[in-house]
C-alpha cells in the first residue's frame, strides 16, 4: 500500500493495493502491522457505516473530550471527504483538506483525534464506512458548520445541501472555540 501525508500533521490518504483479474477484485483493507508502519497506530473499537444520496452532506463532526482517530472508506458511490484541524493552538488551526474517495478508486483517509471530519456525496449514492479509535458519545461530538468562510473548503458544487437538522444548526469555528480540543505537541 501507499500512504501520503496531505500537509495537516497526521491525516495521511491511504492507497492500499488492489489485485484484479478476470473473477474481479481483491483489496485488504485493513491490516494493522502495515498500517502502524506507516504512523497509524491507532486501536480501532467501532465500525460504522452509512448510506447518503446524491447533494448530502455530513458534518463537520468531532468528539472533544474522546477524541477518534477514523480511517474512512467508500464501498459504494464516490464523496469529497473532509478533515479540517480544530485544535486550538495548533499550528494548522482552521486548515482543511479534500480527497475523493470512492469504490473505484479504493482510498481510504485517516483522520487522527482533534479534527472535524465531514463528506459530500457526488455521486447517486455513496456507502460510507470507517473505522473509529473511541466508542461514539452523542453527548461528547460537536458539530461545526460545513460552510463555514473562515474554514475555506472547497466542496463540490451543490446547489441545495442535504442536511440533518444538527449540521443545519451548527455553529461557525469561531463561535465553538470554548468547546474544541487543545493542541498538544508530541
Amino acid at each position: 500500500m501507499r500512504v501520503d501525508d496531505l500537509g495537516l500533521p497526521g491525516v495521511k490518504l491511504v492507497q492500499p493495493a488492489v489485485h484484479g483479474d478476470s473473477r474481479g477484485f481483491f483489496v485488504e483493507t485493513y491490516h494493522r502491522p502495515r498500517y502502524v508502519e506507516a504512523g497509524i497506530t491507532d486501536e480501532f473499537v467501532q465500525d460504522n457505516q452509512s448510506r447518503s444520496g446524491r447533494g448530502t452532506i455530513r458534518g463537520l463532526h468531532l468528539q472533544v473530550r474522546h477524541g477518534q482517530a477514523k480511517l474512512v472508506r467508500v464501498v459504494a458511490g464516490a464523496i469529497v471527504d473532509v478533515a479540517v484541524d480544530v485544535r486550538v493552538g495548533s499550528p494548522s488551526f482552521g486548515r482543511a483538506v479534500s480527497v475523493e474517495l470512492s469504490a473505484e478508486n479504493f482510498h481510504q483517509l485517516y483522520i487522527p483525534p482533534g479534527f472535524a471530519h465531514g463528506f459530500a456525496v457526488v455521486s447517486e449514492t455513496a456507502d460510507v464506512e470507517y473505522k473509529c479509535s473511541a466508542v461514539y458519545d452523542p453527548g461528547d461530538e460537536i458539530a461545526i458548520r460545513y460552510d463555514d468562510p473562515a474554514l475555506g473548503i472547497q466542496w463540490p458544487a451543490i446547489v441545495s445541501p442535504i442536511l440533518s437538522a444538527r449540521d443545519l444548526a451548527a455553529l461557525p469555528l469561531h463561535d465553538m472555540r470554548d468547546r474544541l480540543p487543545q493542541y498538544a505537541p508530541r
